[in-house]
């Protein structure tokens, strides 16, 4: 066999996000989902948890300092075509990858903003959201926020949602200096989950998808992972948003429960397909 052109190269993706241990998101998640969708990861640890599939017990931030020089020294030797964030453990931390991403305009960057796990444990406080909002949503492209995300997001100076309604936390968030949201539905009551994408001009698009059983840990970095690689790819912010969702649907159905507590999306889904076929 010879080998593969020396001219090829996969899209590249810069992920920055904690470690889980379980696999089940953080940047295992995201170094998954963008393998399967046929892209090269690069990581920058912002944190290591402990955790299993029901919680996560502890956080260990990574200094800022360091988390700056992981990122540096992959973007001066590697070139990036999308930027993915997921949970950001400290002030220091957000300051740090908003200077670092500043350098970057034009490089597209997804904003998963992981307030809390599945369980409920808060990994961001009141000055952390401050910052993100201050200082990162100006540079993101698609910032993709559960409802309840969205509504904390949308928190008026006295700490009350200015309005329930998600199209109204949309714009609020927007008005922060993001182009587009993607609030995702599955924490809303109701039949279907509906996601709806939202730009300056309101909804663009809107999606709904049957509402699976059971509880999953990881989805949200699913997603978010799979529009950057479709970003990565070329593909349109709409498309792009579209095709991830359906994605990250896939793996939810085809899930599994390793432990005791969330069952974990199955990123390679496919290949389990294709090797299933095979055998028959």
């Amino acid at each position: 066999m010879s080998p593969v052109s020396a001219d090829f190269l996969p899209p590249i993706v810069l992920a920055f996000a904690a470690s889980d241990p379980t696999g089940g998101a953080g940047i295992q998640a995201d170094i998954m989902t963008l393998a399967s969708m046929g892209c090269h990861p690069l990581s920058v640890i912002t944190a290591i948890t402990v955790q299993d599939t029901a919680g996560v017990e502890d956080v260990l931030p990574i200094d800022a300092d360091w988390i700056a020089d992981q990122a540096r020294a992959v973007l001066e030797d590697v070139p990036v075509a999308a930027f993915k964030l997921g949970m950001l453990a400290s002030v220091e931390a957000i300051a740090a990858i908003a200077e670092i991403i500043a350098d970057y305009p034009d490089i597209p960057l997804i904003f998963d903003p992981v307030l809390a796990s599945g369980r409920g444990d808060q990994f961001a406080n009141e000055d952390m959201i401050d910052a993100m909002l201050e200082l990162l949503l100006p540079q993101t492209t698609l910032l993709t926020p559960n409802s309840l995300e969205a509504r904390r997001l949308a928190l008026d100076e006295e700490g009350d949602v200015d309005s329930p309604d998600l199209a109204e936390c949309a714009r609020l968030i927007i008005s922060a200096g993001c182009e587009y949201v993607l609030i995702t539905g599955t924490h809303e009551n109701s039949e279907q989950v509906v996601n709806t994408l939202y730009g300056e001009r309101g909804v663009v698009r809107s999606d709904k998808w049957q509402r699976l059983s059971g509880s999953y840990h990881g989805s949200g970095c699913t997603l978010a992972s799979a529009i950057a690689a479709n970003l990565a790819h070329g593909l349109d912010l709409a498309e792009a948003v579209r095709d991830a969702q359906d994605y990250t649907w896939q793996t939810l159905a085809a899930g599994f429960r390793p432990g005791m507590g969330q069952y974990l999306p199955d990123r390679f889904f496919w290949a389990r397909e294709i090797a299933q076929d095979s055998d028959r």
